[in-house]
């Protein structure tokens, strides 16, 4: 608990600083994101943090706290964050969420990723389930890229997925409920697959039959 205070301690003596960030010149910048981390390494050197800037002068300055989805640190975040003081102009969220642009993911308006050679948009993105293992109540899939073949860099593809999933479920999620992802290049017949979009609701059905 000593560890937590003195983080939270020393991020509301700043905070103002933290939330100018963007202001500030880019050597102004780079030192105030390394006391951050600094602060934060203090407590945990396995966590890391992401500020999200509001869109509006009246809305929040948001610092997550993520354990980049290794689960051994989840507690560690959950505790971080539980403990977060009250400010006024901050929101404290405990792990990247999922994102809130479903509606522009549906209608292909998303923004793209850029990796690398590697651009693709969510809404490009299909999956098929492969297996639902019951014993870790977890879900093996299949993801279909338009633009996947086997001479390309599959660990490349690999992290550029994993980001995505991140986005579509948010970081707790992904962990609990993916297990195995196998990618597969996107044939003209796509009638049987699923939109990426659609992989929380699919989790969401399989966990409530397997209550049942």
């Amino acid at each position: 608990m000593r560890k937590i205070n003195i983080f939270w301690n020393w991020f509301q003596d700043n905070n103002q600083a933290i939330k100018n960030l963007k202001n500030e010149t880019p050597i102004n910048k780079k030192q105030i994101c390394y006391w951050l981390d600094k602060q934060l390494g203090y407590y945990s050197k396995d966590l890391d943090f992401m500020i999200v800037f509001p869109k509006k002068q009246n809305q929040k300055t948001e610092l997550i706290i993520t354990a980049n989805g290794n689960p051994d640190y989840f507690n560690q975040v959950e505790e971080l964050i539980n403990n977060a003081p009250v400010l006024k102009h901050w929101k404290f969220t405990a792990f990247i969420q999922p994102t809130s642009n479903i509606d522009q993911i549906i209608n292909g308006l998303d923004e793209p990723y850029v990796f690398q050679e590697i651009t693709i948009k969510t809404s490009e993105i299909k999956f098929l389930p492969l297996n639902y293992d019951d014993n870790i109540k977890k879900l093996d899939i299949i993801i279909y890229l338009k633009n996947y073949t086997i001479n390309c860099n599959t660990k490349t593809w690999q992290q550029i997925i994993y980001i995505i999933l991140q986005d579509v479920l948010g970081e707790k999620s992904l962990y609990q409920n993916i297990n195995f992802v196998q990618l597969a290049q996107l044939s003209n017949s796509t009638e049987e697959l699923i939109e990426l979009y659609e992989l929380q609701f699919y989790i969401d059905t399989i966990n409530k039959s397997d209550v049942s």
